[in-house]
């Protein structure tokens, strides 16, 4: 937890600008400061689904990273929190602090604006609330990269940035830029922190930049998605498809075979040879082979304890209703077909990353999502199976050839 300064000091407050973000797409100006987006202007135009709008508000990734000899920083914030009615209140967005790569700090907001959700009826009531201010001291002396991970569970307003010491922005490592989009185990539902979210561990662990495109509930090969990863610089490229596109019932196989091609396709008009890995769903019991979608069982939302249950019919898959197993067989014959011509095209099983003999030692909580020790689990596979000499990420490893995206 972040904690006062002892002793006063003489702040710089720095402008918040898109040379201080990496992992946001777009800087949006607000009445309090500015928003980071992870999905463009352009795309957020093309859709009015309030759940994506919110995903792709949510920082998951987003980090403040600049260069100083500062040893206390103040950042003002106006977080967007979620509660469920009925359900007692959700803990608070988590800012973590890392200092030369290595973790500092954590700190929260306890205020800020709140939507309160009827899981029930899917309205949702908007309740102001202040700007809050973190606080981190004692850092060491001497120049240092700063890191200031924003919670990957609220949207952020960024208000103001006060240091003790003047900032620059960070100077590129050269490390590859690693582009991943996936659903909201990929956003980090449930991790302990937003740079412990396993999309975060495996991009440290691996040496690489994460831009996560992880969006919570959103994962269902939306065009507009494919056309912001085709224009984003990247060197390395992941997508995990699958429980989406199951727990919303969104598209039968028939629908889905075509449109994961166009998805690919899109992609490698900006990335022809990028190395790019096709990961399927990790296990998920209850739609390993019962379709969506998936629902909230309430009967339990007053305990704390939000956990999902599968609505489809195991039967109706001989119609053409997707479950995970129907998707994995699916995405592998794909890749199959498509690496014939296209060599940097790889594929994963997602069991590989959480399976069977996982879920009996750490089951997922709610039915849907990994809990903290699932994510570092996740985290370290995924750079051990993908960032390897050997793997699908591990031959590629440029001086340059992708730029961290600047709004």
């Amino acid at each position: 937890m972040s904690t006062p300064p002892s002793t006063p000091h003489r702040w710089i407050t720095t402008p918040l600008t898109a040379a201080l973000l990496r992992g946001a797409l777009d800087l949006e100006d607000t009445v309090h400061g500015v928003l980071p987006h992870r999905l463009p202007a352009w795309a957020r135009a093309q859709y009015a689904d309030p759940q994506l709008a919110s995903a792709e508000s949510q920082p998951s990734g987003v980090r403040l990273t600049f260069r100083t000899t500062a040893t206390a920083l103040e950042l003002d914030t106006l977080p967007t929190k979620r509660a469920y009615a009925g359900a007692p209140p959700r803990p608070d967005g988590v800012y973590d602090l890392l200092v030369d790569g290595r973790p500092a700090g954590r700190a929260t907001a306890s205020t800020g604006n709140t939507v309160i959700v009827d899981m029930a009826t899917g309205a949702a009531e908007h309740r102001p609330g202040p700007v809050a201010t973190i606080r981190f001291a004692d850092l060491p002396g001497g120049d240092k990269d700063i890191e200031i991970w924003l919670p990957h569970n609220e949207t952020t307003e960024l208000v103001a940035l006060r240091t003790d010491a003047p900032v620059e922005p960070a100077p590129d490592r050269g490390r590859p830029v690693w582009l991943h989009h996936g659903s909201s185990i990929s956003h980090g539902s449930d991790a302990a922190s937003p740079s412990a979210i396993w999309p975060a561990l495996a991009a440290r662990l691996g040496g690489a930049e994460l831009i996560n495109l992880g969006l919570a509930g959103s994962a269902l090969l939306d065009p507009f998605t494919a056309r912001t990863l085709r224009d984003t610089p990247a060197d390395l490229i992941s997508l995990k498809i699958g429980i989406n596109l199951v727990n919303t019932d969104a598209m039968r196989l028939r629908a889905f075979t075509p449109a994961v091609h166009g998805f690919l396709d899109t992609i490698r008009e900006g990335h022809p040879t990028t190395p790019l890995l096709l990961v399927s769903p990790i296990l998920c019991p209850i739609h390993e082979d019962t379709p969506g979608p998936s629902a909230p069982d309430l009967s339990r939302l007053s305990t704390g304890q939000l956990t999902f249950v599968a609505m489809g019919d195991a039967a109706e898959t001989a119609g053409g209703k997707l479950t995970l197993n129907v998707v994995r067989r699916e995405l592998a014959r794909i890749v199959e077909q498509r690496s014939a011509d296209d060599p940097h095209l790889h594929h994963l099983d997602g069991r590989a990353l959480y399976g069977s003999a996982d879920a009996d030692e750490l089951p997922l909580p709610d039915q849907l999502h990994p809990d903290a020790a699932t994510h570092r689990l996740m985290g370290e596979r995924f750079a051990a199976l993908a960032f390897a000499a050997d793997g699908p990420f591990g031959a590629r490893r440029p001086g340059g050839a992708a730029r961290h995206p600047r709004t």
